[in-house]
């Protein structure tokens, strides 16, 4: 079953050992990786590929429209294991323009237990509304959700307490807002980064 899958792994390892024999024997030992991407599960978004790194240099949590809610356990666990253990030094959150999730949640159809999931799409929605029903609909409008989402979710993440309590200790980390374009492969910074309290209070005086 999925015979043409393995087939694809075992050309990859091949190629991987090819250029370098020690690279799984030095994967197995550790994994010590400087980054945490924060991105969406959109099967178009290859984390690792599109930064070009290999696997162990890049820590990785994806779901639906890129979230960072405080109340996933399933997101805090790795954020915290990134931070405490791993000690990684940058987080990016990373959306991407074409997001179904971001356009799901404002398209007013209802569709179960995702609708849950999408709700703080909608809240940053309401919370820009002006700006955003100022812009075309469709496209434009789409694109700079997914923008606002970003920062959104850069906010979350930068006021958690893993984060807040690795800056109060001195660590290096710092986070950053980004979104991807299918159409071109490039990433785009939203010139929205936060490496410390002083950041975060300058960005958001009001928490």
């Amino acid at each position: 079953m999925l015979k043409d899958l393995i087939d694809n792994n075992r050309a990859w390892s091949r190629g991987k050992t090819q250029v370098d024999p020690e690279f799984f024997r030095r994967l197995e030992k550790q994994q010590s990786p400087e980054y945490l991407w924060i991105g969406c599960s959109d099967s178009r978004v290859p984390a690792n590929e599109i930064v070009g790194l290999d696997p162990g240099e890049l820590f990785v949590h994806r779901n639906v429209a890129n979230l960072a809610p405080p109340q996933d356990a399933n997101y805090l666990s790795v954020l915290q294991f990134a931070v405490e253990v791993l000690k990684i030094k940058h987080i990016m959150v990373v959306g991407h323009y074409g997001c179904g999730g971001v356009a799901a949640a404002v398209d007013g159809q209802r569709r179960g237990l995702v609708d849950h999931w999408l709700h703080p799409i909608r809240e940053v929605y309401a919370e820009h509304r002006d700006e955003l029903e100022a812009l075309a609909e469709g496209k434009p409008r789409h694109d700079r959700l997914v923008e606002l989402n970003v920062i959104r979710q850069v906010k979350n993440v930068a006021s958690d307490v893993f984060v807040q309590d690795a800056w109060a200790r001195g660590q290096e980390l710092a986070v950053h807002a980004w979104v991807y374009s299918l159409a071109d492969g490039l990433v785009t910074d939203q010139g929205v980064t936060i490496a410390g309290v002083e950041d975060f209070r300058r960005v958001w005086p009001r928490g």
